[in-house]
């Protein structure tokens, strides 16, 4: 599982022109999910993302977590994480998930960020969004869950 998580001053969605949600000062999730992922890999990034340190202490330093300083959060599903352009011009999305896996996981860690205390704002899973951001900083950090063992999980 990857999360581009952006530190922003404020984000929106819209889909079809509309706005489908928002938020003021926190993070952006952008969730890419593998075919391999599974719960740990949910936890893994709940827990990475609430408990990184991006937010500014009162002497200007990243030394403040979400769980820290507070702040709302949205999460997006973005398979193109997982495009790989390292051949031709085209991306290949092989490591991706299904949809149907890729928007069960989807919801689930968006129930695991809002068990953690932080519900969070959504896009709309598989639709075509325009995602407006500003971003904080810039603070943008790429987290992945750990590699595991593929036959182990057998």
């Amino acid at each position: 599982m990857r999360a581009l998580i952006q530190r922003v001053s404020r984000c929106s969605v819209r889909v079809d022109g509309r706005e489908v949600s928002s938020i003021g000062p926190g993070l952006l999730v952008l969730l890419g999910i593998s075919g391999r992922d599974s719960r740990e890999d949910i936890d893994y990034i709940v827990r990475k993302t609430v408990n990184l340190r991006i937010f500014d202490d009162h002497r200007g330093k990243l030394n403040l977590s979400l769980a820290e300083k507070g702040g709302q959060l949205m999460v997006v599903s973005q398979f193109t994480l997982y495009g790989d352009a390292r051949k031709g011009r085209r991306p290949s999305y092989g490591e991706a998930a299904p949809p149907e896996v890729a928007e069960r996981l989807y919801e689930e860690a968006c129930e695991a960020f809002a068990m953690a205390g932080f519900p969070p704002a959504r896009g709309v899973f598989g639709a075509h969004m325009e995602v407006e951001l500003v971003n904080d900083g810039p603070v943008t950090l790429l987290v992945e869950s750990p590699r595991r063992d593929q036959s182990a999980a057998l």
